[in-house]
């Protein structure tokens, strides 16, 4: 059996049999795979795009209690949308799943292949594979880092997987071996991702013990899995300092919309401007939205990465007079929790809270 694995030219043939079973006694217990609703699964894949499962999880139950059918989606109002998505940052997702909500809503019903999926908002190579598969039972291939990591190593694989052609080679050897079986295509590609996110795991060693794999994985055998997947270094992040106001007035604090395009699009921040400023150079900022320094409270320091960008951010508590500019909302503690302001501001949210509290 060893000699056969060590030579056989295509060792993922082997995969489908031991892998589905493995799964069926020993996946994870997700409500997205009790259902085959492509509504629902859609939702969990969004969300679960570079995110945790654990973070996804509580989202999911809000939001489909918020918008339990497609329909509600497509006419809910966008503020309530960004609320809920609130925290799970990314937030064009949100943004994608009300538009393509929209359109499976005036065509009445999901499109059901591959590439009708691939024409909605927001879904790409992996989504739609992954909606074709467990809803519809087609032979799509989903391939996203768990699948890379999991192939790479069983196959014995050095090629670098953030090139296009290694995902599409990839995914081009799943899809040669995906079982026929309605009941077994919907979960062959959830089978291989739960390898990758359980067994097959980055950061660390492989639990190859426990792998459904161990008998033919060519990385296993030869030694090489704990090196793959390559992958060639990202650039580095690029940095940006901001400074950041908490401004108090009467109970109340400010908030600004942040334009509608780009990072965060039109979602609530607390004022802020560009660069570290410190103690002398902070106030000139606040006088430049026409408003007077009462009070200096709290300096507080926070760091939020983003995919291409980390926000440096020094931040000040105050107490201000004055009406400040026309886009300034002034908030209480209630209009606060209404209102959707990113996780990249979640120190100084925290504060308002607290500031806003203490002034009840």
């Amino acid at each position: 059996m060893r000699r056969q694995a060590l030579t056989t030219e295509n060792p993922l043939a082997a995969l489908p049999g031991p892998l589905l079973a493995w799964y069926r006694a020993n996946a994870r217990d997700l409500p997205w795979r009790h259902t085959q609703d492509p509504y629902h699964i859609w939702v969990s894949e969004i969300m679960l795009q570079q995110t945790r499962v654990a973070a996804v999880l509580g989202y999911y139950a809000r939001f489909l209690e918020a918008f339990p059918s497609v329909e509600a989606l497509a006419n809910a109002p966008e503020e309530r949308l960004m609320k809920l998505w609130e925290g799970l940052g990314y937030y064009s997702r949100a943004r994608n799943l009300q538009k393509a909500a929209k359109m499976v809503a005036e065509q009445g019903g999901f499109p059901d292949t591959y590439q009708g999926l691939l024409a909605l908002p927001g879904i790409g190579d992996y989504t739609a594979s992954a909606i074709a598969a467990a809803a519809f039972g087609r032979r799509e291939a989903a391939v996203d880092g768990n699948v890379l990591r999991v192939v790479t190593r069983i196959t014995d694989c050095h090629d670098d997987i953030l090139d296009p052609k290694t995902k599409k080679a990839i995914r081009d050897q799943l899809q040669a071996i995906m079982p026929t079986e309605a009941e077994d295509i919907r979960i062959f590609s959830q089978a291989t991702m739960e390898l990758g996110a359980t067994v097959c795991v980055p950061n660390g060693p492989p639990k190859c013990d426990m792998c459904s794999a161990r008998d033919f994985c060519l990385g296993r055998l030869r030694g090489t899995a704990e090196v793959l997947p390559v992958k060639k270094p990202k650039k580095a992040r690029k940095i940006e300092e901001k400074t950041v106001f908490l401004l108090l007035r009467e109970g109340r604090a400010a908030l600004c919309r942040r334009p509608g395009t780009g990072l965060l699009a039109g979602l609530w921040e607390f004022p802020n401007v560009e660069g570290s400023l410190d103690e002398e150079t902070a106030p000139a900022a606040v006088a430049g939205w026409a408003l007077e320094p009462k009070q200096w409270k709290n300096k507080l320091a926070a760091k939020h990465i983003f995919t291409h960008v980390e926000w440096h951010m020094t931040g000040y508590t105050l107490e201000v007079a004055g009406d400040g500019p026309e886009e300034f909302e002034w908030v209480n503690s209630d209009g606060l929790e209404a209102h959707a302001v990113p996780s990249a501001f979640a120190r100084y949210y925290a504060e308002a809270r607290e500031q806003l509290g203490e002034q009840k």
